[in-house]
């Protein structure tokens, strides 16, 4: 299946999402926040990138504008998972050029069919 890159600060976030996405066959992989995140992207060249926002230093959407925009991660499609669910952050983060823009918490089902839809 495909290597996601899971780019969050929280751990258990981190480990829910894993399991969700091991459970459904994708390998793994994280970042801590979104500079770590944008360089491991660049690094690992992941199928897709599931891009938290409330993160210390680069947050969640800088860090997808700056993986859209460069031409060696533009390819890679980048879901928010995130707390945020005003609408005003929604439109701002597929301005960023993220592919889909879900609110934690999420299920299991909805995640999964949101990574077939990118990666489609």
């Amino acid at each position: 299946m495909a290597k996601v890159l899971i780019v969050d600060d929280s751990p258990t976030e981190t480990y829910k999402l894993t399991s969700i996405l091991e459970k459904n066959g994708h390998a793994v992989i994280t970042a801590e926040n979104g500079e770590q995140g944008v360089a491991v992207a660049k690094k690992e060249r992941p199928d897709l990138v599931l891009m938290d926002i409330v993160m210390p230093g680069l947050n969640g959407f800088q860090a997808t504008r700056q993986l859209s925009k460069a031409s060696e991660t533009a390819h890679i499609p980048v879901i928010i998972v995130t707390t945020k669910d005003q609408e005003t952050d929604r439109v701002w983060g597929m301005r960023q050029g993220a592919k889909a823009y879900l609110t934690k918490p999420i299920s299991e089902k909805t995640l999964v069919q949101a990574i077939a839809d990118a990666m489609a």
